[in-house]
């Protein structure tokens, strides 16, 4: 079985808490190949070699960084992505783990050198760029895969199931938060999280807009985003705040807070949940999902939580690295299940089309894309583009003081600021 060659590109928070453990654990599952990381600078590098948990957890088991982790910090390399992915050989897969506005040309930068894709979400800003996307990747034969790992929550899933056997009736509204800690502030944050480029809303409500349309299917048709501005310690302002109300085609409204606030002290490593309602023949039907704890607490001697906190509760479900009958510990959760979903889809695609003539092998490889975005399990351009619709009109919502963005669909779905003076009926 042919193993792949992975190249994440940033080096940032993701790739520090999720993507490179999991590309471990894969790596010595047999799954993947050699893995590389590509950063701006050495810094974060050195932070990933140096990583203590790394270290016990995959004994034995390295990187390539790029640039060297001898580098000096100071030295920035925007474009040493280009060359690390004009390198590879095709067919191989490259994550991209950049700030939101830089997906869209590591994207492309990808798909022309014939790479396999994985993407932190939202995949793309605006909706063209995701369809341009989906078009070449699949012309291609090409798998893209966008990391909105909440569709893995086993209870997402439950819900999903529940919801297509009609158990809770039609969603009518509901309410979602999501709210990151403190000291994200002081993280690499400051220098790209500006109110020129995203905001709260985009960075993590996507999650449960997503999620919404996953398990109900329902797709959005208005959005409207307004922010709290607030300083970074380097003097920079971004929307340190936010709130979205969502309406989708059947009426059905959603309710989204997010921010970057979540006390640093405080027992959970953030706040997340998700409330819906649904009305059904004389009753009404619900789904409550309280993300931040699971039902675990724990209390320790000296304070080892995300803010330094003695007391936490412990989700066991997203990710933790854990012992198992291997070397070191592995990890779980449904984090893990998400990042192994994408790697081994394209493995799967390589290994299947391995010995076919090219003609045969594309006719397969597009197959095997088209039973992914059926399925609708890992998010692709094809089933998750509503995304880029909602983020899109959210960055012009938010930039407009809150005003609604219609999301018109038809043969070319796209967004439209509505006159203030069209009230909703």
């Amino acid at each position: 079985m042919k193993k792949i060659d992975i190249v994440i590109v940033g080096g940032g928070m993701i790739t520090y808490d999720l993507l490179l453990p999991s590309l471990y654990h894969l790596q010595r599952t047999g799954f993947v190949n050699d893995i590389r990381v590509c950063a701006l600078d050495s810094a974060p590098l050195k932070a990933l070699k140096n990583n203590k948990e790394f270290l016990e957890a995959f004994p034995g088991q390295d990187f390539e960084a790029f640039p060297p982790v001898t580098e000096p910090e100071k030295n920035k390399f925007p474009d040493l992505y280009k060359e690390v992915i004009a390198k590879m050989k095709p067919r191989q897969m490259v994550i991209v783990a950049m700030p939101d506005q830089l997906h869209y040309p590591v994207v492309m930068e990808a798909l022309k050198h014939n790479q396999h894709i994985l993407c932190v979400k939202p995949l793309v800003l605006k909706y063209e760029q995701a369809i341009e996307i989906e078009k070449v990747a699949y012309e291609k034969g090409l798998f893209v895969g966008v990391e909105y790992h909440k569709r893995f929550d086993r209870r997402s899933l439950i819900a999903k199931r529940s919801c297509e056997l009609k158990q809770f009736g039609e969603f009518v509204i509901g309410e979602a938060k999501l709210i990151e800690p403190y000291y994200y502030r002081s993280s690499n944050f400051q220098n790209w999280f500006t109110c020129d480029k995203t905001d709260p809303f985009v960075y993590i409500g996507c999650h449960y807009v997503d999620l919404v349309y996953f398990i109900t299917g329902l797709k959005p048709i208005e959005v409207s985003v307004v922010g709290i501005k607030g300083k970074f310690p380097n003097g920079n302002e971004g929307y340190m705040w936010a709130h979205g109300r969502i309406s989708f085609e059947n009426n059905a409204i959603l309710s989204v807070i997010d921010g970057l606030g979540y006390p640093d002290q405080a027992a959970g490593s953030n706040e997340q949940n998700l409330q819906m309602f649904f009305e059904g023949p004389g009753k009404t039907g619900m789904i409550k999902h309280n993300d931040q704890f699971r039902g675990v607490e724990h209390s320790y001697l000296e304070g080892i939580g995300c803010g330094g906190s003695h007391f936490n509760y412990v989700s066991p479900d997203f990710y933790k690295l854990v012992p198992w009958e291997g070397k070191g510990y592995k990890p779980v959760g449904y984090g893990f299940d998400s990042v192994s979903a994408s790697i081994t889809m394209a493995y799967h695609i390589e290994n299947e089309v391995h010995k076919m003539p090219d003609a045969d092998s594309l006719v397969k490889r597009q197959e095997m894309i088209r039973d992914v975005d059926k399925k609708g399990i890992i998010a692709t351009p094809a089933n998750s583009f509503i995304n880029e619709l909602v983020v899109e009109a959210a960055r012009i919502s938010i930039l407009n003081d809150g005003d609604t963005v219609n999301i018109e669909y038809g043969i070319t779905p796209h967004v439209k600021l509505r006159p203030k003076s069209n009230k909703r009926p």
